[in-house]
């Protein structure tokens, strides 16, 4: 299953890159494979695992500020692996062959 999530602090102001950054430190340090954007984090995962670095990334920023948003979205694909990478792939093939 991929997991794209976001985490944000509220209450803090516009510039939330430090606390973002200590739950995309949880991501990186899961093992899972992940990818961070300006937008979301994705990882890739089974059920449980995925679930619970969503759960320690939340943690992470809760820890330091008293309210946090969090946005969730997943593909829930059983027997599909490299799928972050895969499906970024295809979308690659489709536009070279124009």
């Amino acid at each position: 299953m991929i997991v794209a999530f976001s985490v944000s602090p509220l209450g803090v102001g516009e510039d939330v890159g430090e606390y973002v950054a200590d739950a995309v430190r949880v991501v990186r340090e899961s093992g899972l494979p992940n990818r961070t954007d300006a937008m979301f984090t994705s990882i890739e995962g089974e059920w449980d695992e995925a679930m619970d670095v969503v759960k320690r990334a939340v943690a992470a920023v809760e820890a330091r500020c008293g309210r946090v948003s969090l946005v969730l979205k997943a593909d829930i694909r059983p027997g599909v692996t490299n799928g972050l990478t895969s499906k970024v792939e295809t979308v690659e093939r489709y536009l070279a062959e124009g």
